[in-house]
């Protein structure tokens, strides 16, 4: 008999690929996208279409408890993946990152809660660690908010342990490090450098410094089924990374050399976080994770770059590499 899994935020960029794995490994889904009146889909609306025919899909909020109750009701496996993702737009707009991030997670908890025998993974980020005081980082790294949206993870993700605390809720907690690859928007580093390259002889930039540990995409989603698959996950935060770092500065050059672009790269004021907000370096440990599901990052940077390059020179015309998307 198939299992059923809910995907929240299944109209994202992970939560995308994440329904599509699921799909291809026969599990019934139902994905669960944020309501709007033009009946878009977000990234689903760019899967394969034979895929997308076999998933159930749910227009809500997770704000809305009524909402997500009813879309959890008979899913054998949540995979929680709403939220809002973006940094630079946390400092414009804290509190609705608290009212989604947090606020939501306890929607789908109560009604994760409220069924018998419902699985859990629920969605982290490396962002709650902060700059790390050592690399690499593993799961007892203090957790440090140095954003409003970092902060709003914390939140979410001490919410979860006390649901696994308190009422034995079948629970975990999945802590990304940066993931990238295909469908993801310009908030993110990678297809800024890439959509700037293509379309000007000038990449603009915030700080190039920082040290980032860079998943492909569908190893992230891999990460999540495998989590939701151990026994030994549960209860635990787990860490996925490719346990590799690499300075912004040097990423935008590896992009060039693989574009053949001869872009400039500049540093945009706008783009710099706050002094005190930057994240100076993240690099994973998921040493934790490999024990508990035997789940490793497989697919090489140059590799992965190299497919993403070619999704955003494919959609390049609706992207606005002109903008500074927040």
């Amino acid at each position: 008999m198939s299992r059923r899994a809910l995907v929240t935020g299944a109209g994202g960029f992970i939560g995308s690929h994440l329904v599509e794995l699921l799909v291809r490994d026969g599990v019934s889904v139902r994905a669960y996208v944020h309501y709007n009146s033009r009946n878009d889909w977000g990234n689903l609306e760019l899967i394969d279409p034979a895929v997308r025919a076999e998933v159930e899909v749910v227009s809500g909020d997770i704000g809305d408890p009524f909402s997500v109750r009813r879309a959890v009701q008979g899913c054998d496996e949540v995979f929680h993946l709403a939220a809002l993702i973006g940094i630079p737009y946390s400092y414009v707009a804290p509190q609705s990152y608290v009212q989604t991030n947090v606020v939501g997670t306890v929607n789908v908890l109560e009604a994760v809660r409220a069924q018998d025998g419902t699985r859990l993974v629920h969605t982290s980020t490396s962002e709650t660690y902060g700059t790390a005081r050592y690399t690499p980082i593993d799961e007892e790294h203090p957790l440090q908010g140095q954003s409003p949206y970092s902060a709003s993870k914390i939140g979410a993700d001490k919410m979860v342990e006390s649901y696994v605390r308190s009422f034995e809720l079948a629970a975990a907690t999945l802590r990304p490090f940066n993931t990238y690859g295909p469908r993801q928007s310009l908030r993110a580093v990678i297809p800024t450098i890439v959509a700037q390259a293509l379309s000007s002889d000038v990449v603009r930039l915030g700080s190039l410094t920082p040290v980032r540990d860079l998943t492909f995409v569908t190893d992230t989603a891999r990460a999540f089924i495998a989590v939701a698959r151990s026994d030994a996950a549960i209860g635990r935060t787990l860490n996925a990374g490719s346990g590799k770092g690499i300075a912004i500065g040097d990423l935008a050059a590896l992009i060039l050399e693989l574009l053949g672009s001869g872009a400039r790269i500049e540093t945009d004021a706008q783009r710099v976080r706050p002094e005190a907000s930057e994240v100076l370096e993240l690099v994973a440990s998921t040493q934790a994770l490999e024990e508990a599901s035997g789940w490793r990052a497989e697919v090489p940077l140059r590799d992965g770059l190299a497919t993403t390059i070619e999704f955003v020179r494919a959609h390049l015309a609706r992207l606005k590499p002109e903008l500074y998307t927040v």
